[in-house]
């Protein structure tokens, strides 16, 4: 049973890479979208006991809604559940996808942290 789910899980992974020229620079699962360049001065990556910490941007001339559309179809096949807003969590990590800019210029900004349940007062 392990193996059909992490055969799976791999396909699914393959499918969502073969869509994306590559990955978010810092990550080998969060995938950057066809027609997104890395900003080079943009990254930034910790690995530490409580998790990896990544901060990354790219640029590209896409619509918004499109790059929206890809993250919001993409990241639910490799394990990413929504969360509110544009943030998203898989396992211990949280991942928030941030757009800027217009249509046509568009500077997408990805953070990945470790996640942490909400404290209740």
């Amino acid at each position: 049973m392990a193996r059909l789910a992490f055969a799976l899980f791999l396909s699914l992974l393959c499918a969502a890479a073969a869509r994306a020229d590559s990955f978010v620079a810092g990550t080998e699962d969060v995938p950057l979208m066809q027609g997104l360049v890395p900003v080079e001065s943009g990254a930034l990556v910790f690995d530490k006991p409580e998790g990896r910490i990544v901060e990354a941007q790219a640029h590209g001339k896409l619509e918004r809604g499109a790059v929206r559309d890809f993250y919001r179809s993409t990241l639910p096949q490799l394990g990413w559940k929504a969360l509110a807003g544009n943030a998203w969590r898989r396992e211990e990590e949280m991942l928030r996808v941030e757009i800027r800019g217009r249509d046509g210029d568009v500077t997408v900004g990805f953070t990945l942290s470790p996640y942490k349940e909400p404290q209740i007062q």
